[in-house]
């Protein structure tokens, strides 16, 4: 009772307090440290050399970056800086920056689109936002307010409104990136971090094209995520480890990876993207199917698009299970297999025709039927970045 008694006069003694430093003087001055930057104090400094924009119809995806940039500081000691907007430079770390040493590093991809009627819309910024935060609690790196970083990056792209590509098959990538940037060898939580967005306008992520299917290297020995560990969180140390299985890939004549998991050889995700599988299940029913978010699955933005349109149009099953190696390949010789495509923002959609596997080519019936889903989707998703359908998955810049 004299616990509960003592916790109660606490309680009342916060309810009490009417400004912010008393309030900071009671819990610790360490809680009321910013707690995220403000938009509102957005410095702006404008490069003196802009640079010339490249032809939108020969963009190599990654390579061509706009004018600007914006950084924004954090330390444990400050909390967050003010965020600046400024000519796109080179970044100066110390040479034990725990980001370089240990992937203290967490990174986002989206897109921003110009439309017909010239306006430029983000595409579902919110979702992006919102997976951003939740890595960051899962590398320990300092929170913020997702609403101010996504105001503060509609301002660089206002700021490089030029850059964004008078194009219906170009876009604007959007690279949110957040490093630990402490100054140390020890293997502990970063107490100095930075936030920094660039922008680069892009074309067709793959070199084959925006919508020609690629093929796939399935190979039971090589594995991207495990349970219990990061798969779900877009971390820079998911993505380098898989540069050496993308190069053994190209050997067998393959263009990406198509990822297993398990004893069973779980289908995860190809790539760089979600998978999804489009197919008459067992029960005969016509079923769209993908990985389900178990802990190994990247939450991608698109892959929750096409689910999301696939449940509007209410056409066939929409399932998110398990799909094995073993219940793929009995589909396919069982000829219930109509189209397997990969999703994703670099590249939207893209379908698949042939998986390597265990010494033998499955050849996807996509190209002799037609991907009549994956068009359908390629479609109507990019309908609504470019503006040509109205929807409240978009933001305008």
């Amino acid at each position: 009772m004299a616990a509960g008694m003592g916790f109660a006069r606490v309680l009342r003694r916060i309810l009490r307090v009417k400004s912010h430093n008393a309030l900071a003087s009671l819990l610790g001055p360490r809680r009321f440290l910013s707690a995220s930057f403000k938009a509102s104090d957005l410095q702006i400094e404008l490069s003196k050399h802009p640079n010339p924009k490249p032809d939108p119809g020969k963009l190599v995806f990654g390579k061509n970056f706009t004018d600007h940039m914006l950084t924004v500081e954090w330390s444990q000691e400050k909390g967050w800086g003010k965020p600046h907007i400024k000519p796109f430079q080179n970044l100066s770390l110390h040479p034990a920056t725990s980001a370089l040493h240990y992937s203290v590093e967490l990174f986002e991809g989206m897109k921003a689109f110009r439309g017909p009627d010239k306006r430029i819309r983000i595409f579902r910024p919110t979702m992006n936002m919102q997976r951003m935060f939740r890595s960051a609690v899962r590398i320990c790196l300092p929170t913020f307010d997702q609403t101010e970083l996504l105001e503060c990056i509609r301002q660089l792209i206002s700021v490089d409104q030029d850059w964004v590509p008078h194009s219906d098959t170009a876009s604007l990538y959007i690279r949110p990136t957040f490093i630990g940037t402490e100054p140390s060898l020890g293997v502990a939580r970063s107490n100095h971090a930075l936030l920094y967005v660039i922008l680069c306008p892009v074309g067709p992520y793959f070199t084959t094209g925006s919508f020609n299917p690629i093929s796939l290297l399935a190979d039971p020995r090589f594995v991207r995520a495990w349970m219990g560990g990061v798969g779900n969180s877009k971390l820079g140390g998911n993505y380098g480890p898989t540069i050496y299985v993308q190069n053994e890939a190209t050997k067998e004549d393959c263009q990406q990876v198509l990822w297993l998991y398990g004893d069973d050889h779980q289908i995860t995700e190809v790539g760089t993207m979600n998978i999804f599988l489009f197919w008459k299940n067992e029960q005969g029913d016509l079923e769209l199917v993908t990985p389900p978010l178990n802990g190994i699955i990247l939450p991608g933005v698109v892959r929750q698009s096409l689910l999301d349109l696939a449940r509007k149009w209410g056409e066939f099953k929409v399932s998110e299970n398990i799909i094995t190696m073993a219940s793929l390949i009995k589909g396919l010789e069982e000829n219930r297999v109509k189209e397997v495509f990969g999703s994703g923002t670099a590249c939207v959609v893209c379908p698949v025709n042939r998986i390597f596997y265990q010494g033998k080519n499955y050849h996807i019936p996509t190209m002799e039927n037609g991907p009549e889903i994956a068009q359908r989707f390629l479609k109507e998703l990019t309908d609504i970045q470019y503006g040509r359908v109205a929807s409240d998955w978009v933001l305008l810049v």
